[in-house]
């Protein structure tokens, strides 16, 4: 669930700055914000600025997960001689994998599940392209927007109003 959050949290990054980030949720410095596994998640004023929640934490073995990941899908990109400045995470998914079971000893000669919650990350990095300009019209003007019907009534309406006072 940690992971799933820090994943969805570096989503649509450049590389470097997720690479950045990370660092920085590890050192404390940054929060994770957490939107969907968010039950018992106290607040934090970290995480204030982070896309609509105060709830946050920093979930430093995920991110040291991510890290190695990121630094491995890096060097794959060096290998095919991709521009590792300009990659950005494009997706990014997290299942969850099968629970691997241990045994805990309770009281009273109980034997009591102990389970462990490992996952599987899906990761694709891709090459930014150039940003597209907008085209101008023939005469070297931009097109004029579009106002919609019920818009023009509303602006005449007013328009009246302020003339007739």
């Amino acid at each position: 669930k940690n992971t799933r959050e820090a994943a969805m949290a570096i989503r649509g990054m450049p590389l470097r700055r997720a690479q950045r980030y990370l660092k920085d949720v590890i050192e404390h410095k940054q929060a994770i914000a957490f939107h969907r596994f968010c039950g018992t998640i106290g607040r934090t004023a970290m995480a204030k600025h982070l896309k609509g929640s105060s709830q946050g934490r920093w979930p430093e073995k995920s991110c040291r997960y991510l890290l190695d990941l990121l630094t491995n899908a890096e060097s794959n990109a060096e290998m095919k001689n991709l521009n590792t400045d300009n990659l950005f995470i494009e997706h990014i998914m997290v299942n969850a994998a099968q629970k691997q079971r241990r045994r805990t000893y309770r009281a009273h000669g109980r034997i009591g599940p102990f389970m462990s919650n490992p996952c599987h990350i899906e990761l694709i990095l891709t090459e930014a392209k150039e940003p597209v300009v907008r085209p101008e019209d023939v005469e070297g003007v931009k097109k004029v927007k579009k106002v919609s019907k019920k818009k023009q009534a509303r602006e005449r309406m007013r328009q009246g109003m302020t003339i007739g006072e």
